[in-house]
């Protein structure tokens, strides 16, 4: 299993996906998160199909974080079923792995 993790969730306003991504990594729950604006989602909601513009989240963490991640997640996201899925990181730059591993004891 790898030490490094990209995590990805969605959320609807710019403003959470900010008060999120800043109460992450001041938990050093996160080295980083990156905010991308105007993702399309659509999905199936309660037998619906919904189209929702809303904003990805990119949360680099470590392995040794992932459980805390997920309970702040659950307590910070607003939605009844937020998105948070991990994937591993198999490989990069040394100075910048270890940088997440500081940012993230």
């Amino acid at each position: 299993m790898s030490d490094f993790l990209i995590a990805l969730s969605t959320i609807d306003t710019e403003p959470e996906a900010t008060r999120i991504a800043k109460a992450l990594v001041e938990g050093r729950l996160a080295a980083c998160v990156n905010i991308l604006p105007q993702v399309k989602s659509v999905y199936e909601w309660k037998e619906e199909v919904c189209e929702e513009s809303e904003y990805l989240l990119i949360i680099k963490t470590s392995q040794a974080r992932v459980e805390e991640l997920k309970a702040a997640f659950e307590e910070l996201h607003p939605y009844e079923v937020p998105e948070l899925v991990f994937l591993p990181v198999i490989d990069g730059l040394p100075d910048y792995l270890q940088w997440i591993l500081t940012n993230t004891k």
